[in-house]
């Protein structure tokens, strides 16, 4: 079955950008999520997204303008799901909430409803149950500014049909991505599975006092010749999720550490709602961060 209609649940910092570019593409985009003042700021958002769309990837008014209208907006997950083809889900990265979200979904979504999570870190399979549809369920997950970044891996669970597999593939080179299909489940993916161990390395340099944020940015840039260091990637990926994901392991496991760093993140950033680039202050302050500047690396 040809996939026309896509519902995304969530519009935080991945949900929003999935949205576009499938709008941006030509795809009917449904956007959900649990208020109608979280909507309004979604919304606010595209208008700075589609800047971004022009000064990236040249894109028209005209163009823009046909995303925008493909877009539709809604808090009623019923109303949401009503013509979905594809179901998106980018909720926060909690397994309880992912949970309560398919169970939900499962009780209002057509039977032709795929179902795909964008989860970062958890496995397929932990929700195929829950989703009802276990066939018709599998990941597809984005790497953050996903115009640019344009990853798009796709991995099933042992109980994922190979059709619905292959629709997803081909649904994501439809939005302009660059597909790559797992033949396997992996925690993090092929991109989280070499990028996580390296963000949660920097972040233990930080927790334990060894060198500073910009120390550490600039032992990164210099010696790999990365353009940018972990802790600007970490603004980019949201501090939110580093926060969660660190958060998780900290309970599952009781690890000092992550104990540790948990705290360290919740004081000095949730708390102070410094979030990244989203909020304008993270580890760097933006719009113009200091690894920007022309004397960073000396």
């Amino acid at each position: 079955m040809e996939i026309k209609n896509v519902t995304v649940a969530g519009s935080g910092v991945l949900g929003y950008q999935i949205a576009f570019q499938t709008a941006f593409h030509g795809f009917n985009v449904t956007v959900y999520d649990i208020n109608d003042e979280v909507l309004e700021k979604a919304k606010a958002k595209f208008d700075n997204l589609a800047q971004a769309y022009k000064k990236d990837l040249q894109a028209t008014d005209t163009a823009l303008a046909a995303a925008k209208s493909n877009l539709q907006y809604t808090s009623d997950l019923a109303v949401a799901l009503k013509e979905a083809d594809l179901l998106i889900e980018a909720v926060p990265e909690n397994p309880q909430i992912k949970i309560d979200f398919y169970k939900k979904a499962r009780a209002v979504a057509p039977e032709k409803t795929r179902f795909a999570t964008n989860s970062s870190t958890l496995l397929p399979s932990q929700f195929a149950a829950e989703t009802g549809r276990p066939e018709k369920f599998l990941a597809l997950h984005f790497a953050n500014e996903i115009w640019k970044h344009n990853t798009a891996e796709i991995m099933g669970h042992p109980g994922t049909d190979k059709q619905v597999f292959d629709q997803v593939v081909e649904f994501a080179k439809n939005i302009g991505m660059i597909a790559l299909p797992l033949h396997k489940e992996q925690p993090g993916y092929i991109v989280n599975s070499l990028l996580v161990p390296l963000l949660g390395a920097a972040t233990d340099l930080l927790v334990n006092n060894v060198a500073d944020v910009q120390t550490i940015d600039k032992t990164w840039m210099v010696a790999t010749g990365a353009p940018v260091g972990p802790f600007a990637i970490l603004d980019v990926v949201g501090i939110t999720t580093a926060y969660n994901i660190n958060k998780m392991e900290a309970d599952a496991t009781g690890d000092p550490l992550k104990v540790k760093t948990v705290a360290f993140l919740k004081e000095n950033f949730i708390d102070k709602n410094k979030l990244g680039v989203a909020t304008g202050e993270g580890f760097y302050t933006y719009p113009n961060p200091a690894f920007t500047d022309p004397d960073f690396l000396t």
